[in-house]
């Protein structure tokens, strides 16, 4: 059968995106200074299934007192995986990020 509208499966059209998953992380530099091993993940900008922006801050941790702002690495549907007050520790994995390649 002919696809008349040029939208079927051998359309150029057509196309199937490769997505890619990313790992959002604690970026263990931020314990460099500090002496307590963990720290807690205060809030989340961006809803669970959201879309987020390459360099845009999608959750805040704190360690120490001090705050950090954790950014998107690419822009992509976040699956959180710490909620807000969770403990976390050098590496733990905050969220993840799929994106189209």
């Amino acid at each position: 059968m002919v696809d008349p509208i040029g939208t079927g499966a051998g359309s150029a059209l057509w196309r199937r995106e490769i997505m890619k998953t990313i790992a959002i992380k604690a970026d263990e530099a931020l314990w460099q200074n500090n002496m307590l091993p963990e720290g807690v993940v205060v809030r989340w900008f961006v809803a669970d299934g959201e879309l987020a922006r390459a360099g845009h801050r999608v959750a805040e941790i704190r360690i120490e007192g001090a705050l950090h702002d954790i950014v998107a690495p690419a822009d992509g549907r976040v699956k959180i995986e710490l909620g807000a007050s969770s403990v976390i520790e050098p590496g733990s994995l905050l969220a993840t990020l799929a994106s189209a390649t």
